[in-house]
């Protein structure tokens, strides 16, 4: 089995490509080796010294560093992934999957349902997918007054150029096609 990284935008978080799905249903963030306790890859990952954050994507795995140098973590986490892949185990354990991944309750105000229905689809089609690309994922949370809030995901959650992807990027796109927008922000 040969495992593929990419660097992220993030330098604290490296992506890794096992070469077959991962979370295809949908993404799951695990923070905490609390969080972990249903998914032997995250529970094996959290094992390693350093370890943070653990991010399945549909055919990735980031991995978020609190402390340790890369070519220290890397071997430990290539170890724990190549494990877990040729073991045959589940990702998630039975009733435990990607439902998971929800962070709870959009928010809106029902006047404003056609325009936060433009807002998903633009963020499906147009922003997640680049993205994934990066190792994240980013999901609409919420519309209030001109603002959007989004949750950011994976390699995206604490990135230094996530700041720039919001206000550059994303909320630029946003108000070209509803000008309605005044802000976007993580939430």
């Amino acid at each position: 089995m040969f495992i593929q990284t990419e660097t992220t935008p993030n330098p604290a978080t490296l992506k890794f490509l096992p070469g077959r799905d991962v979370s295809p249903d949908a993404p799951i963030e695990i923070r905490s080796p609390a969080e972990a306790a249903h998914s032997p890859l995250a529970l094996s990952l959290f094992g390693i010294d350093g370890v943070s954050n653990v991010f399945f994507g549909t055919d990735f795995i980031t991995v978020t560093k609190a402390n340790g140098e890369w070519p220290h973590l890397k071997p430990a986490i290539l170890g724990a992934i190549m494990e877990h892949f040729l073991s045959g185990a589940p990702l998630v354990t039975e009733g435990h999957g990607p439902a998971g991944y929800n962070d709870g309750e959009e928010f809106f105000d029902d006047e404003d349902l056609e325009t936060v229905e433009t807002i998903k689809e633009l963020i499906e089609t147009r922003v997640r997918p680049a993205v994934a690309g990066d190792g994240g994922d980013i999901t609409f949370r919420g519309y209030r007054d001109g603002v959007v809030y989004l949750a950011m995901k994976g390699a995206c959650s604490g990135c230094p150029s996530s700041t720039a992807t919001l206000r550059h990027g994303i909320e630029n796109l946003l108000r070209h096609f509803l000008p309605e927008i005044e802000e976007v922000q993580a939430v």
